[in-house]
């Protein structure tokens, strides 16, 4: 079956960003100008999906506001003549087909997932990580549906890390197949010792799920952190091969990891410099100032 539906986990606490996460959704920190899951849910729509599930918490009304229309600011700046702004506030609201479930208690990103179930049904589906961005000139999901078509299977991004950080990561262990990016996974283990991992390959946050892992994570116990882990229900579906087993795309491309607080700065950095409009000044601003810092 094609793949149309998209879900996005939004339920975390958010704590390593508190206090500004007291109040407001970690998904709406902004990187530059937008907040950061709109900038996931432009890449799920990029890639034809268009009917996108948020699997929320408490305290997200936030989320479902920004995607929804605002009539009085619509208003002002029609009244303003601001064009510009008018067409990006419209943007958000017209992205998608965008629906909420709640996830309740926060028991792990399987148990997230698992509460698509009715979303999505007998279907294959993505799941995109809010902390993770992928630069929109990098056709990461584009390329893991390609995959999914020619041969369907649940399917994890890969990505090589230093060996000092896989335990912050699912990590993978593979075997080549007859396309240099593209593995069979044959074993995942969520967040090993940098000791016991099997390789550096770690999965960042795009999947492709068949159904069948709805029932494995009905199955699966807590695990790392005392919590549900989908790593651990894929990890079921590579040993039994159920829906194909479970294949990795290789990503050797521009990702921004909004997770952390260092990593969230570097990707504001790094979304500004590329960008037209405000890269030429701020790059040469940022040379200054670091010129700066080198003389003290």
């Amino acid at each position: 079956m094609p793949i149309s539906k998209a879900v996005i986990p939004a339920a975390g606490l958010g704590t390593r960003f508190l206090p500004a996460t007291k109040a407001m959704p970690k998904e709406m920190l902004p990187v530059v100008d937008k907040p950061a899951i709109q900038y996931v849910v432009e890449e799920a729509v990029d890639a034809g999906l268009t009917d996108v599930l948020m699997v929320t918490g408490r305290n997200k009304n936030a989320l479902e506001n920004h995607f929804d229309r605002n009539t009085e600011l619509e208003t002002a700046l029609e009244r303003k003549g601001d064009n510009r702004r008018l067409k990006e506030v419209n943007q958000s609201s017209h992205l998608a087909s965008i629906h909420y479930v709640r996830q309740g208690d926060p028991k792990g990103l399987g148990h997230a997932v698992s509460r698509a179930e009715m979303h999505v049904g007998n279907n294959p589906f993505a799941v995109l990580l809010g902390d993770d961005i992928i630069d929109a000139r990098d056709d990461l999901l584009k390329q893991m549906v390609s995959v999914y078509e020619k041969q369907p299977a649940s399917i994890v991004a890969l990505m090589e890390v230093d060996p000092s950080q896989v335990h912050l990561y699912g990590i993978a262990t593979v075997e080549p197949t007859n396309d240099d990016s593209v593995v069979r996974i044959t074993e995942l283990v969520e967040k090993p010792k940098a000791e016991d991992a099997p390789s550096n390959l770690a999965i960042i946050g795009r999947y492709i799920l068949q159904p069948d892992v709805f029932a494995e994570i009905a199955k699966t116990e807590p695990g790392s952190g005392g919590e549900i882990q989908l790593t651990d229900a894929l990890n079921a579906l590579a040993h039994s091969g159920a829906g194909g087993g479970v294949l990795g795309v290789i990503f050797r491309g521009r990702r921004y990891d909004t997770g952390d607080r260092m990593d969230y700065l570097k990707a504001i950095v790094q979304v500004a410099s590329d960008r037209d409009d405000l890269g030429p000044g701020f790059t040469a601003w940022l040379k200054g100032f670091v010129g700066g810092l080198e003389k003290d």
